[in-house]
């Protein structure tokens, strides 16, 4: 028997003392032991190197192969299918074309198990031309090739193609396996295609692969997502129950929250809890993001305390599930709570976990911090910057907004169909005709977008509210396809900014037949009515909308103080505090009058003497409101409150005055966009 040299036992004691280092994490003691090896061959590097990656560092991998390139060390076929794998866990797409490259440069490209995790590589990084490059490469081309890339179609967002690749695979006579299944059966769902979706079934029936769990719970998702919950349900319950693994039951759980059936779904979950299923994260980010879709906010913020209560450390799914119920429920306070907890645990580098947050402070109204969040990052795609353009569109922002428009062509992201309603709200919020006009040509002439009927009202709006009413109409008139309500209701908007009743009488009679039993048009014609002082032809259509039944919707306002929401309606006064809220309008009308101010009664919508719509004006909801924040504002110096219909003209004179007088700054979110109101003006320059 040929003995080992002296010099083995010592190396492997070595390697072996740095893989524990590695294990513990000791990256610095790690390298400390490798350096100590007097000259590692390659083995050596490939155990070093491979050890990263197996313990979670897969950018420290990618450094030390540096290193050995740098050396004059050509890598072996298992040194690059580590990195393979590291530039996968990282996403790192230019550090996975020079792997690649390398691959071919040295002779690999060719092998399969390389070119399988190459295949893998791409997927993970979303770059289709390079694993298509690597597929094609490839001499022969096994189950895990041709699944390889049909999932990283489907990951790329080419669903189809990631089932044509299925197809293909079967005509070259290579059998789908039950990880194919499991990887394609999310595209039958992504395109609601559910006689896809069946034959997928059919296939896994007839080849015995129906027992698989995975096949299984991408079943359950793929019936789910296809809104057919009976047949997801008889899948899972089809399943034996010691079959019924946590997968399982996170893919049914998944399904009736996908079916809007939530009280089912939660009643699942504590079943769950109840049959000894011991819980992971999947778990609690399908109830978190699932109440979320249900609209139950307030429940999904509590299973998010919940779930760090139980032990689980929320990732980043878990993350990017629970903002959007702090942005829809408009807290602000537990959305900073939940950043805080991203910047702890390094999430925020996350591109979705960081597009969320600044959609939150956006929508929050706190429009610096979504600039510090958006400009703090590293990488944006093209969601990041729509919703920045959208944030300041929102805010009144129109010139940063195209600022951010040009940015985003210059950083060589492409503009889709919704960076254009982004960029052209902007313009109309902002009175930017001509940016406007020529954003909207730009569309088709430059980036090959053709524009929807979405971007045509905008465009209406664009003139709309500059005044241009003429000129929207005609556009109206010219458009290539039938103009929808949104464009209608923009004419019809501005009609009542600028008293132009006739062409309110145009757009109202064609709003009334697209959408009859819109409150809101009847209301705004109404209006347009009513400050023309044309009170029988209002007469008439309040008499319209009492026959029809139709019932104006009733403007609500709410303030969070605290952590607590506080709603107000016209005329409330169930707050305890009511009597001192009325009493501070009071104060603040005598101080207004004192200084010139009139009432403006146009704003009241019905037939009453000046001194009723005065007071009439004095209850308007958004004032409560705002009397109710500044009462208890205990020392802020701001405050935010939000209204669910368009901030009445009259208010908004008030609360420019009310915000000088105690020197605060008031943001005020209608339906429209927010408002900031400082030093006696408003951010909107009184147009909106």
């Amino acid at each position: 028997m040929i003995s080992r040299p002296n010099t083995y036992r010592p190396l492997h004691r070595t390697l072996a003392l740095i893989k524990t280092c590695l294990h513990s994490g000791d990256l610095q003691r790690a390298r400390y032991l490798f350096d100590k090896i007097p000259e590692p061959d390659l083995r050596s590097w490939t155990i070093f190197i491979s050890t990263h990656v197996q313990h979670g560092f897969p950018k420290e991998a990618l450094e030390i192969y540096r290193t050995l390139l740098a050396r004059k060390i050509h890598p072996d076929e298992l040194v690059l299918l580590s990195l393979a794998k590291a530039c996968a866990v990282s996403a790192d797409l230019s550090q996975a074309k020079e792997i690649h490259s390398d691959a071919i440069r040295f002779g690999f490209n060719k092998h399969l198990l390389l070119g399988n995790a190459l295949i893998d590589m791409y997927g993970k990084c979303k770059f289709i031309d390079g694993a298509r490059r690597v597929f094609d490469d490839m001499v022969v081309k096994d189950v895990v090739s041709w699944t390889s890339m049909a999932s990283c179609y489907v990951s790329c967002g080419m669903s189809r193609e990631g089932l044509l690749a299925v197809r293909d695979m079967s005509l070259n006579g290579v059998r789908p396996n039950s990880l194919t299944l499991s990887s394609t059966l999310p595209a039958c769902g992504i395109l609601k295609d559910l006689k896809c979706g069946r034959e997928i079934h059919g296939f896994s029936l007839r080849n015995a692969i129906e027992g698989n769990v995975f096949v299984n719970s991408a079943l359950v998702n793929m019936y789910a997502t296809c809104l057919s919950l009976k047949q997801a349900r008889l899948v899972f319950d089809s399943l034996p129950r010691h079959s019924r693994d946590i997968v399982s039951w996170n893919a049914i759980l998944t399904a009736h929250f996908l079916n809007k059936e939530c009280d089912e779904a939660l009643a699942l979950f504590y079943q769950m809890r109840r049959n000894g299923i011991q819980f992971n994260h999947a778990s609690w980010n399908a109830v978190i993001s699932g109440c979320v879709h249900n609209a139950r906010n307030e429940l999904a913020l509590t299973m998010f305390h919940k779930m760090k209560n139980s032990g689980f450390k929320p990732n980043q799914i878990t993350i990017v599930s629970a903002l959007p119920a702090c942005t829809n429920m408009e807290s602000i306070n537990c959305g900073k709570q939940i950043h805080g907890y991203a910047l702890r645990h390094w999430f925020v580098e996350d591109i979705t976990i960081a597009t969320a947050l600044l959609l939150l402070y956006a929508k929050c109204g706190e429009l610096e911090l979504a600039r510090a969040v958006f400009y703090s990052m590293p990488k944006k795609d093209m969601v990041t910057w729509n919703t920045m353009i959208f944030a300041n569109s929102m805010h009144g922002n129109g010139e940063e907004a195209l600022t951010l428009f040009h940015q985003m062509l210059h950083s060589g992201v492409k503009p889709n169909s919704v960076t254009f309603i982004g960029v052209l709200s902007g313009c109309s919020h902002s009175q930017l005709v001509d940016q406007g006009i020529h954003i909207f040509n730009s569309m088709s002439c430059e980036h090959s977008i053709r524009p929807d009927r979405d971007h045509y009202s905008c465009m209406v709006d664009v003139l709309s509210r500059a005044g241009r009413l003429i000129q929207a109409y005609e556009f109206i008139q010219k458009m290539p396809i039938e103009p929808s309500a949104a464009a209608w209701g923009a004419l019809l908007g501005g009609c009542r900014v600028y008293k132009n009743v006739e062409l309110g009488k145009i757009a109202a009679s064609r709003l009334f037949e697209i959408e009859p039993d819109n409150s809101g048009n009847y209301a705004l014609y109404f209006n347009i009515l009513v400050s023309a002082k044309m009170w029988v032809e209002a007469s008439e259509t309040r008499k319209v909308m009492k026959d029809k039944g139709i019932t104006k919707t009733p403007g609500r306002s709410w303030v969070q103080v605290k952590n607590r929401t506080y709603s107000f309606a016209a005329g409330e006064k169930s707050n305890k505090q009511s009597d001192e809220m009325y009493e501070f309008l009071n104060v603040m009308e005598e101080k207004m009058r004192s200084a010139g101010y009139q009432p403006n009664t146009d704003f009241v919508l019905q037939n009453v003497d000046r001194q009723e719509g005065e007071e009439s004006l004095c209850n308007h909801s958004e004032r409560l409101a705002v009397a109710f924040g500044i009462l208890n504002s205990s020392g802020k110096s701001s405050i935010r409150v939000f209204k669910n219909l368009r901030i009445c003209g009259d208010c908004h004179n008030v609360i420019k005055f009310i915000a000088k007088v105690v020197d605060m700054k008031i943001v005020v979110r209608d339906c429209f966009r927010f408002h900031h109101f400082k030093d006696g003006y408003c951010s909107c320059r009184d147009f909106w």
